[in-house]
């Protein structure tokens, strides 16, 4: 793992992206955590911190100009409450590949009122019952979830279902999973193991030949993988680019 450093983030590299926005490079650092960002002096448009180890959205200074996050490829569990104080202009948040459990998870990121395109493909959030209708209904600012676009229809849909007394139901269920997540500090680090999964894996750690090995089966384990598991997320496509999407519109 590698600090982020003041250092760092002046090493890392700095360019005018497709859209001519300027945006700085930290991906694949194996970075921990969201610090030292001051050192940026809000310059960028875009910051890409995609395949680091980051487990909570937060540690951001004032950012204003700000526009762009991806976060794809890291071990996101939880988003820190008080980001539109932070960074106020953010568009696009890029969340592929991450931890995020419950849909009262993402309740802090109602109050960025600039946020237009949001992505959570590959977490168990997005594959909750009714994930979509849920986000849509609570982040009305969003033009597209998931690279798909919301329609009017869809959001006069998601406000009926949350209005009726079901959806009511399903909203205070969610609250209090959301609650209960925040009173474990947030340690819910992957998803729940079968009794199978459990078994297999007791037995990679029992056959572990090395401190290193041990470490590395950890390590994979606190990522929701399973032993045998990480070489199948090396073929993984790239999600495309926010704007690929924006063009269509």
């Amino acid at each position: 793992m590698v600090k982020l450093t003041p250092e760092l983030i002046q090493q890392s590299m700095q360019y005018i992206n497709p859209v001519r926005d300027r945006e700085l490079d930290l991906r694949g650092y194996k970075i921990p955590t969201i610090e030292n960002l001051g050192a940026t002096l809000d310059q960028f448009d875009t910051i890409d911190f995609s395949d680091n180890d980051i487990r909570k959205l937060d540690g951001f200074p004032l950012l204003k100009r700000l526009k762009t996050l991806f976060f794809n490829n890291n071990r996101i569990v939880r988003i820190a409450e008080g980001l539109e104080l932070c960074i106020p202009s953010l568009e696009v948040l890029m969340l592929t590949g991450n931890m995020i459990q419950e849909l009262g998870d993402l309740d802090p990121l109602i109050p960025l009122k600039n946020l237009r395109n949001l992505c959570l493909l590959q977490n168990p959030v997005s594959a909750k019952p009714q994930y979509r209708q849920y986000v849509v209904y609570r982040l009305p600012q969003l033009r597209l979830l998931d690279f798909r676009k919301i329609k009017p229809k869809e959001k006069e849909a998601a406000i009926l279902y949350f209005r009726s007394k079901k959806g009511k139901d399903m909203a205070r269920e969610i609250a209090k999973k959301a609650k209960t997540l925040v009173a474990n500090n947030g340690t819910l680090s992957k998803p729940p193991t079968n009794a199978e999964e459990r078994t297999k894996i007791r037995e990679a750690i029992t056959k572990a030949s090395s401190l290193e090995e041990v470490q590395r089966l950890s390590k994979l384990l606190q990522a929701g993988q399973l032993p045998g598991e990480e070489s199948s997320q090396n073929g993984t496509p790239q999600q495309p680019t926010p704007m690929e999407e924006e063009d269509d519109e």
